[in-house]
């Protein structure tokens, strides 16, 4: 595995990261999910694409999430979507990029346009969840739960096999994150792949991403019997072939 390094953002705060330095051009980012790290299967599948092929690579953990610093429920989509654009900016600098966000990853990803429009070539979204937080959560809570929120400032939620501290400020950060209303104009080609069996985001969040773009190249891959995750070797090898074909459009 390659060595993990960490980038000083000010005296109390650094992220950690993952990269492949290359004077190529190209670059490939993959933006993790929420509460994920870059340990997992995805994001050394993709380095190791990256340096057999000869691409840079960076793939980050945003605060509190990982090996960064921080603490995770201090974090909100703003804060995390200004941490990938700081590490970014840091190390891709420049360079053309191609985005690949896994569940909330897709949904930091999308707000990278704001900043790097010019530069991103491609973007691939693994399980995208943008908008989660309302539109599968604060939208579908219970109203003891809401109550429990307002209360204490958080619950923990279940959902998946997987376990969620939800903060009262992270619901009110995420709606002032909507991206599912707008519009954006880059002629690049959009890959959403998404498990059928998909049990924490419905297939339809992979729609709605794919409408936010009016002038791409859009395509939708359901994986048969896949997860969210999408972490197997049989979903990680269409996740591979669906970048090399992006890959090849731009280079």
């Amino acid at each position: 595995m390659k060595k993990f390094k960490f980038l000083k953002i000010s005296h109390t705060k650094k992220l950690r990261y993952i990269d492949n330095y290359s004077k190529e051009k190209l670059y490939l980012i993959f933006l993790p999910g929420f509460m994920s790290d870059i340990e997992g299967k995805k994001p050394q599948a993709l380095l190791k694409f990256a340096k057999n092929n000869k691409f840079g690579f960076l793939a980050l953990e945003y605060s509190g999430h990982g090996k960064s610093s921080g603490i995770f429920t201090k974090g909100n989509i703003s804060i995390w979507s200004n941490d990938a654009k700081r590490v970014i900016k840091k190390i891709v600098g420049k360079k053309d990029f191609i985005l690949i966000g896994s569940s909330m990853g897709a949904w930091i990803a999308i707000n990278q346009f704001k900043y790097f429009k010019p530069q991103i070539k491609g973007f691939i979204g693994i399980g995208a969840a943008p908008e989660f937080l309302s539109r599968l959560m604060w939208n579908k809570f219970p109203k003891k739960i809401k109550e429990e929120i307002f209360k204490t400032g958080k619950t923990v939620i279940k959902n998946g096999g997987y376990e969620y501290p939800i903060t009262l400020q992270l619901i009110k950060d995420g709606k002032k994150n909507r991206v599912l209303n707008r519009k954006i104009n880059s002629r690049i080609n959009i890959t959403m792949i998404h498990g059928q069996n998909d049990e924490v985001v419905p297939v339809v969040f992979s729609r709605y991403v794919l409408k936010l773009f009016n002038k791409a190249k859009k395509k939708i891959l359901i994986v048969k019997n896949g997860d969210h995750s999408l972490s197997d070797q049989k979903p990680l090898k269409k996740i591979v072939k669906e970048l090399d074909i992006i890959i090849k459009d731009v280079i």
